[in-house]
């Protein structure tokens, strides 16, 4: 019997920081452009069950555009647990008052619904305006199309 084990692990030495422009952009390709890169499936080494050394700044998320109707037909939900406590948002109101939220829901949506789906999402940060602290990180621009 062999005692010697082979481990894989990633190297937390290289943290890769991509930035990318919302403005203009559709939400759902958007989205799953992005969380396909935050999964590291881009990646050769791309494992399913480990988080990748990807983050992801998102700038512009004021500026999200939809298809079709769905600006005023699209609607988010939120419950307050209590009876009664159902409140419904339409996207173009939910957009004026945290257009953040918008792009959080979608991505969450397509991220494992565990405990690396929520290691990988607190990976990524949204800004609503261009203006963003992670300058010192360098990051890579992603031309999302």
């Amino acid at each position: 019997m062999n005692k010697n084990k082979t481990i894989i692990t990633k190297s937390d030495s290289t943290l890769n920081w991509y930035i990318v422009d919302a403005k203009d952009k559709n939400l759902g390709r958007l989205s799953s452009k992005i969380a396909h890169i935050l999964k590291d499936k881009n990646s050769i080494e791309y494992l399913p069950y480990q988080a990748g050394n990807t983050n992801i700044i998102i700038i512009n998320s004021k500026g999200i555009s939809v298809t079709g109707k769905k600006r005023k037909q699209k609607t988010y939900k939120r419950h307050s647990g209590r009876p009664g406590g159902l409140k419904v948002e339409v996207f173009e109101k939910l957009q004026k008052r945290i257009p953040n939220r918008i792009i959080e829901h979608a991505i969450r949506g397509m991220l494992p619904k565990n405990s690396l789906g929520r290691k990988l999402f607190k990976k990524i940060k949204i800004y609503q305006d261009d203006i963003h602290p992670h300058a010192s990180q360098k990051p890579i621009s992603l031309n999302i199309n």
